[in-house]
Formats: structure tokens, C-alpha cells, sequence
């Protein structure tokens, strides 16, 4: 009996030392997984963070639901630019991924929904011209050309008279559309003559000719404004982002329309969207 007491002790402590090796065991085990959660949980928590402070999204008034009646024969046209709208919402909704923490402040506008609302100027202008040709020409369809960034973005939409294009109505000087601002440390906007290129103008497009000449002197002084008061700002690309591409948005816009007026009575000039790229001079 002394004899097989030892025994059962030692198959008793055995026991013991296993459950509390197989305790011990679960206790890591489960803290193990307790970390692995507390780690998947943080990682889930960093990606919410990262969405909530992403560059937004792009909004822009729908077009389409502002339309008249389509003539059949604008059709095509209409759907074809109303495509180009949404991939121009795409494209700037990529830029503002792809630029996030580049410029200041006001980089999104200038360098996002100053273009952007540019772009929509000359397609929603030319959905208008189709429609006009054979119905009455939409007007007031422009309101619809800005956009907004939605939350999230790191910039709020600028008021009308900082968004791009704004300011139109103090023409100044009429002369030759083609010339260089005053040069300073930041350069100077040079960009081609259009007045020279143009075909006799009829009687009857005169004013509006002579309008739309004097907004793309308005264009380029304003662009000279704005390369003057941006020194030291964005990075390389910016002044061709923020200043060259709006300025050659604009000028296709008021070309089209000279392009047009001229049209209704003679023939339409061709090949003047080539005069709207401007370079920067030193």
C-alpha cells in the first residue's frame, strides 16, 4: 500500500503538470489571438482613417436633365459630349487622388475645378450649338459648368469670383488678343495672335467678334495676374496645371465662339483652336 502511494502521486502530479502545461498552452494561444485581432482591428481603423481624410469627390450639376427637346439631328452629338462630361468628372476625381499633398491651399481649385469647369464651358457651349441649329439655342446652360468638391476633400469650392473663367465682364483693352504681359520675376503669358488669323468678319458678327477678342486680352492679363501672385507656389508643374491649361480651356471656348459668329453668315473659319495654347516667356 506505502509502496503504491508514491506511484499515484507521481501519476497525480504528472496529471497536474500537463493540465496546467495545456492552461498555460490556451492562455498563449488565446492571447495570440487576442493580438492578432487587436492588430487586424487597428489596421481596419488606419484604412477608415486614410478614408475619411481622402481627397473627396468631385460634383457637378446634371446637364442632361436641363436639356430641351433634342432635335434628332443633334442627337449623336448631344450623347457623345454628355460622355465627355462624365469623363471629365472621372479624370479630375483621378487628379485629386493622384495629387493629394501637392500645392497649397487653394491647389484644388486652381489646379482641379478651374480646369474642370473650363472643359465643361466648351463642351456644354458646343451641346447648346448643336441644338441650335436646328431649334432654339439653350440658354443659361454655363450655371451648370462649375463643380464642387464633396467632403472629405482638403479644399472647400471657391466663391464665383475665384473660380476660373470668373471675371469676364471687365474687357479693358480690345487690342490684339495675342499680346505678352508685362514681364516680371515670374514671366510672362505669350500666346498667338488670333484677331490676325481671323477671315473677313461679316457686319453682322462684328460686336461679338470684337467682344470675345477683348475677353481673350481679359484672359491673358488675368493669367499674368495670377503668375505674378503665385510665385514660389505648387510644384514644377504648376504653372502649366494651374494657370497655362485653365488660360488654354478659356481661349478654346472664346475662339469656338468667334469661330461661330462668324459662321452664321459666311464660312466658318477652320483650324483656330490651334491658336489657344499659350507658353510662359522668361
Amino acid at each position: 500500500m506505502s509502496r503504491a502511494l508514491p506511484k499515484y502521486n507521481k501519476r497525480r502530479v504528472t496529471f497536474i503538470g500537463g493540465a496546467a502545461a495545456v492552461a498555460l498552452s490556451g492562455t498563449v494561444i488565446a492571447g495570440f489571438a487576442l493580438a492578432g485581432e487587436t492588430t487586424a482591428s487597428s489596421k481596419s481603423g488606419g484604412t477608415n482613417a486614410r478614408t475619411l481624410a481622402g481627397p473627396g469627390t468631385v460634383s457637378c450639376p446634371d446637364v442632361k436633365s436641363k436639356l430641351p427637346a433634342v432635335p434628332a439631328t443633334a442627337k449623336a452629338e448631344i450623347d457623345r459630349n454628355l460622355a465627355l462630361l462624365n469623363t471629365q468628372i472621372q479624370e479630375a476625381n483621378k487628379r485629386l487622388v493622384d495629387t493629394v499633398g501637392q500645392g497649397g491651399p487653394n491647389f484644388v481649385q486652381n489646379a482641379i475645378l478651374g480646369p474642370l469647369k473650363d472643359k465643361r464651358v466648351a463642351t456644354i457651349n458646343r451641346m447648346a450649338t448643336a441644338i441650335g441649329r436646328t431649334a432654339a439655342r439653350p440658354q443659361g446652360l454655363d450655371s451648370l459648368a462649375p463643380c464642387t468638391l464633396n467632403a472629405n476633400g482638403n479644399a472647400a469650392a471657391a466663391t464665383p469670383t475665384q473660380q476660373a473663367g470668373g471675371n469676364t465682364g471687365n474687357s479693358g483693352n480690345t487690342g490684339n488678343a495675342g499680346n505678352t504681359g508685362n514681364a516680371n520675376a515670374a514671366g510672362a503669358i505669350s500666346c498667338p495672335d488670333v484677331k490676325s488669323k481671323l477671315p473677313a468678319v461679316p457686319a453682322t458678327a462684328k460686336a461679338e467678334v470684337d467682344r470675345n477678342l477683348a475677353l481673350l486680352n481679359t484672359q491673358i492679363q488675368e493669367a499674368n495676374n495670377r503668375l505674378a501672385s503665385s510665385v514660389g507656389q505648387g510644384g514644377p508643374n504648376f504653372v502649366q496645371n494651374a494657370i497655362l491649361g485653365p488660360l488654354k480651356d478659356k481661349r478654346v471656348s472664346t475662339i469656338d465662339r468667334i469661330a461661330i459668329s462668324i459662321g452664321r453668315t459666311a464660312a466658318k473659319p477652320q483650324g483656330l483652336a490651334s491658336l489657344a495654347a499659350c507658353t510662359l516667356t522668361k
